[in-house]
């Protein structure tokens, strides 16, 4: 079916192209987090300035403007956008944009659990953008702005009105230390720590703005609120949860190592150097996949492309030609293939996705090792084709 392919000389140094958790920062040992708070309360006065200071440099590195509120909560982004759902949605009619798995859960919680009425989903194939130009300045509107498991993003916020009436939730968080967030036409912003900066996982991070504050403290849901997602007190925000006091018990281990991913991307240049690595990445594989004619990238074009989750789909037609079960197989065997030799790990498209491989290409991850990587994505190419001839 194919060539065999020498097997390659070069390995990549870190194997790790995980889309979640990702790879932790060049030069990361758990000696990094020696100075934890371990043992003590996160309410203690050396506790939550810890949290303090995680809020202090997201705020710095990310750009967040000074009047958006900055708190860390429990159940990673998923935590983050429940809380976010559950307590400002219902007044206003409600738009999603759904164009990968994630998109789709909110869906779900929005229709099945909140089940409210003035629903309207836009939604694309995997590959694709819904039609913004339907987006309504009147409806609260949610929606990913990087799409983890399609490897499509949203080039910009244009499509959100300046003069909106309703807000705009949006899940950033494989775009967030990657992309740039337009702050102006975001009212709630959510990510987790595992994505972009390869912290450890559970905890999320919540970002409100004045216009989201003021919906909390004017509007009470008609639906029983679970404790993990009161934000408000007497028809007041709780500033205490967005200066370092958390709704439950974090794990300070965690805060540290994110402080530590914050510390490393300040010193390296923030957020446009982050932006640049991962741009020179998803570069590398660019150049790669322009040569290569068994493979393409799953978002219909560069204008959409992530950056980070890198999704590429098999377009060799011996393979397409397949039962869509075979074509299955054959990615799976491509994944397992790179992750037996040790090059690859974690790089097997997301399970509800068209078959194919995601590999992540944010700033954790050295370009070098990219380059590396390519050559044994042909090799696996080969191997796994050529085992598909002789059965």
């Amino acid at each position: 079916m194919t060539d065999q392919k020498p097997t390659p000389a070069m390995r990549p140094a870190r194997p790790e192209f995980s889309s979640g958790p990702c790879a932790k920062r060049p030069g990361w040992t758990p000696e990094n987090l020696s100075n934890a708070v371990l043992g003590r309360s996160h309410r203690s006065k050396l506790g939550k300035g810890r949290l303090k200071d995680a809020i202090d440099r997201t705020r710095e590195v990310l750009g967040v403007p000074a009047d958006y509120l900055i708190g860390i909560v429990p159940g990673s982004d998923t935590g983050a956008m429940e809380m976010a759902m559950w307590s400002l949605l219902g007044p206003r009619p409600v738009q999603l944009l759904a164009f990968e798995s994630f998109g789709k859960d909110w869906v779900t919680d929005v229709t099945k659990q909140l089940k409210l009425a003035d629903v309207e989903v836009l939604d694309a194939p995997y590959g694709k953008l819904p039609d913004t130009s339907k987006v309504r300045a009147d409806a609260d509107v949610i929606f990913t702005w990087n799409g983890t498991t399609s490897g499509v993003r949203v080039p910009n916020a244009d499509f959100i009105a300046a003069d909106r009436e309703g807000l705009t939730i949006c899940d950033a968080t494989s775009a967030a230390f990657a992309q740039d967030l337009d702050w102006a036409k975001l009212d709630v912003v959510t990510f987790s720590w595992q994505k972009a900066l390869g912290g450890e996982a559970a905890h999320g991070v919540l970002i409100l703005s004045p216009r989201a504050v003021a919906r909390l403290e004017s509007y009470t849901p008609a639906w029983p609120m679970p404790k993990l997602f009161r934000m408000t007190k007497g028809g007041k925000v709780t500033l205490d949860l967005f200066e370092g006091a958390t709704i439950n018990t974090p794990s300070m281990l965690c805060v540290e190592d994110y402080l530590d991913a914050l510390r490393w991307a300040t010193s390296i240049g923030g957020l446009a150097e982050l932006k640049a690595r991962a741009d020179r990445n998803t570069g590398a594989l660019a150049e790669w996949v322009a040569k290569t004619d068994w493979v393409d990238f799953l978002a219909e074009s560069a204008e959409i492309r992530s950056n980070t989750s890198v999704c590429l789909k098999v377009v060799d037609p011996k393979i397409t030609g397949l039962s869509a079960d075979a074509q299955a197989d054959f990615a799976k065997k491509l994944a397992a293939k790179l992750e037996k030799e040790g090059v690859a790990l974690d790089v097997g498209g997301y399970r509800d996705a068209p078959p194919g491989l995601r590999i992540w290409c944010g700033a954790t991850v050295e370009v070098s090792d990219v380059e590396a990587l390519t050559p044994w994505l042909d090799w696996a190419f080969a191997q796994v084709s050529a085992e598909l001839q002789a059965a």
